[in-house]
Formats: C-alpha cells, sequence, structure tokens
C-alpha cells in the first residue's frame, strides 16, 4: 500500500530552498519504538483519509462554508499528540478538521460537525473552521486570521494562575503572524512567564502568497527574539523532530520558563481552501513535497524495522476508510439543528431568565 507513488528519481526529493535553510539537520535523537511509529502511522491515516472525503464530499455541495484540508500536513498533529498530556490545551486557526481527530473525538462527531447536525462536536453551530471539544482541551477553530494567540495566551495565563503544570499548545499559520497581535502577545507571554508553546505551522504559502513575498524575516522562529523569547526550526515532514521539539518546548514551559516558539516548516498538498486554483505553484514543486509525505516515511519505517507486514498496514487502511465511511453515514442520518437552537449556547442561561432553557 502505498500513499503516493514514488518520483522518477526513486528517491526522496529536496526541500524547496527556503525550508532547508531554515530547518535543523541533526537527525532526531530519541529512540522510538514500535508502539509510537504505529500510533503515528494510524493517527496520520485517519487524518488523510477523513481530508480526503471531506474534499470529495465538499465537491458534492454535501456541506457549505469553507473548507480548508490539512493533507500534507499530518506529521505536526501526530508528532503533537505522542509529545504532550491529556491535561494539556490545544487551540489553532480555522484549517482544523485533524486535530479533534488526533486529540480522540470520534470520526462520526467531525463529521457531523461538517454537516452541520445536532451530533457534531458543537452541534452543528461551528462547521468546518469552528471544532472545540471541552472534554478533549480543544479550544479551536478560529476563523479570524491571527484570533487564536491572544486566546491561546489566554489559556495559559488561567493556567499559571491556577497553580498547574498544563502547557498550551497555540498554532498559527505562517500569514498569521503578519497580525499585530502577534507582537503585543508575544511580549506580555514574555514578561509573565506564560507556559505556551506558539507553534508557527509554515506550509510556505499565506493563501496564495510565499512567505518571500510578504516577510523580511523568512526564518519565522527568529521573530521571537526581540522578546528574548526561545524558539527552533523543525522539519515539519518529520514525526520524530516535531515530537522531540514540542517535548523540549514543553518541559521549558513547566519548569516556569515562560514561552516557546517553533516554526514547524510543512507543506499543504491541496490548495488554501477548496476553491483555491493554485496557480501561485508548480506542480513539480508540489511532488517535491509529496516524495517526502510523512505517512510514507512511517511506513517505510515500520516495514523497515518489521514491525509490521505490508498485509497488516493494508488492513488498517482499509479499517480507516471504512471508519471514515460510517462517519459520512452517521452524519447524513443525524438530524439537523432545531430553530431554537438558535438561542441556545449564546448566553449564559442563568443570567438571561428572558431566554427559555
Amino acid at each position: 500500500m502505498a500513499i503516493f507513488g514514488r518520483s522518477a528519481n526513486n528517491g526522496r526529493s529536496r526541500m524547496p530552498m527556503t525550508t532547508r535553510t531554515a530547518t535543523k539537520k541533526t537527525a532526531p535523537s530519541t529512540s522510538f519504538g514500535k508502539e509510537t511509529y504505529l500510533r503515528w502511522f494510524k493517527d496520520m491515516l485517519l487524518m488523510r483519509r477523513f481530508e480526503e472525503k471531506t474534499g470529495q464530499l465538499y465537491t458534492m455541495q454535501k456541506f457549505g462554508g469553507f473548507c480548508h484540508l490539512y493533507i500534507g500536513q499530518e506529521a505536526i498533529l501526530a508528532g503533537m499528540i505522542t509529545a504532550i498530556r491529556k491535561d494539556d490545551k490545544v487551540i489553532t486557526g480555522y484549517r482544523d478538521h485533524a486535530h479533534p481527530l488526533v486529540l480522540g473525538t470520534p470520526a462520526k462527531n467531525v463529521m457531523a460537525e461538517l454537516f452541520g447536525r445536532v451530533t457534531g462536536t458543537s452541534k452543528g453551530k461551528g462547521g468546518s473552521m469552528h471544532y472545540f471539544d471541552k472534554e478533549r482541551n480543544l479550544f479551536g477553530g478560529h476563523g479570524i486570521v491571527g484570533g487564536q494567540i491572544g486566546l491561546g495566551a489566554g489559556i495559559a495565563f488561567a493556567d499559571k494562575y491556577k497553580g498547574n503544570d498544563s502547557v498550551t499548545l497555540c498554532s498559527m499559520g505562517d500569514g498569521a503572524v503578519r497580525q499585530g497581535m502577534l507582537h503585543e502577545v508575544f511580549n506580555m507571554a514574555m514578561t509573565w512567564r506564560l507556559p505556551v508553546i506558539f507553534i508557527i505551522e509554515n506550509n510556505q504559502y499565506a493563501m496564495g502568497t510565499s512567505v518571500e513575498r510578504t516577510s523580511n524575516v523568512q526564518q519565522l522562529y527568529t521573530l521571537g527574539e526581540s522578546y528574548d523569547m526561545p524558539g527552533e526550526p523543525v522539519d515539519g515532514m518529520k514525526c520524530e523532530a516535531v515530537h522531540e521539539a514540542i517535548a523540549k518546548a514543553a518541559t521549558h514551559c513547566r519548569a516556569g520558563n515562560g514561552p516557546y516558539l517553533l516554526e514547524i516548516n510543512t507543506y499543504r498538498y491541496r490548495g488554501h481552501s477548496m476553491s483555491d486554483p493554485q496557480k501561485y505553484r508548480t506542480k513539480e514543486e508540489v511532488e517535491e513535497w509529496k516524495a517526502q509525505d510523512p505517512i510514507e516515511d512511517v511506513r517505510a519505517k515500520l516495514l523497515t524495522n518489521k514491525w509490521a507486514t505490508e498485509a497488516e498496514l493494508e488492513a488498517m487502511d482499509v479499517a480507516t476508510k471504512k471508519e471514515v465511511e460510517e462517519a459520512v453515514k452517521f452524519a447524513e442520518e443525524s438530524p439537523l439543528p432545531s430553530v431554537d437552537e438558535l438561542y441556545l449556547d449564546v448566553y449564559k442561561q442563568k443570567d438571561y431568565p428572558f431566554i427559555k432553557d
């Protein structure tokens, strides 16, 4: 089973220059075992198959609104989940379908939210860009570019105020770092030594505009240096590199040393959204990145170490596709919200007695 066919040169393509110069070359030092690689493979496979199906359903007009796929970036979340604790918090932007999946939200409820059904994670009120799961400490899913940056620092402030050692992981795209809020938040987070890991998921393009065209500073992890915030670049196509970087940053935060900035270099294989014609990049560039596909990388390690057979990996893929198909069926059969839902979850009910429960 191959997620993608190999390129003509039968080897892994080099990274584009902007990423090669910004990503550490040192090999991961931690030795990861069979169970970790199997988890990475299963998690990434679910993210990939869910998003592929989501793209198909969107073109079939099964649901509306905007739709931003995570295909190609799966190693970030796979490496993250094995490096953090269950009491840590996660907040991100609007490319957020994969976040609840990796945190353990059932795929059927994630799909139902896309369909706007009451069985969705936000009772169908959030849709594609606004996933929340309080039980799993997922605080969004935010449609305002960079809007989650201040909120992420606020969540971290609450943890510090309560005296616990939880860490908040606040993710954003490379385009979000152009927002003025980032600098205000960086200053405050360092002043108050907040336990927050700021993660720039640099997929090389803010919508359709490359980093080179929008920023004089192209190694984005250096943006924290003005505030004495430690940071580093990470190879976002390798689960091992992501795990180690986030584990290191989390240890730094839990020790009371304040925030940490990671620029995780990655690539989205699809457009910014489903309506993106992608005229700003070449097919050759996309294929170069696909040759570094993180699922194929983990798959190769499982086979090389004889931790799984081709048949076993194929069976996992079949089971994952079935899970996604069952999620679609569940979503389609779930009811739409009633009109009364318009008046619920807007205010805290007990403070507004004129709103009937």
